[in-house]
């Protein structure tokens, strides 16, 4: 089982929706209107901040998104 696997079967049912909403939104690239921050020292990994949801993703050059994070 993998960590984003075990991090989501941690989380309500309301908490897995909003993680679900986020995830959409940054699949979509829509992200205005989220809290995005670009982590210090790093190009092109970014975190998302719901509440006391975060997710921590990473821009590849190809422009997919891969989610290295998922965190109460």
């Amino acid at each position: 089982m993998d960590k984003i696997t075990k991090a989501l079967q941690n989380l309500s049912a309301k908490e897995r929706e909003i993680i679900k909403t986020l995830l959409l939104k940054i699949k979509g690239e829509s992200l205005a209107g989220l809290d995005l921050k670009k982590l210090k020292k790093c190009d092109n990994i970014f975190r998302v901040r719901k509440g006391k949801l975060r997710i921590i993703f990473k821009k590849q050059d190809d422009g997919q998104y891969s989610v290295l994070a998922i965190e109460r």
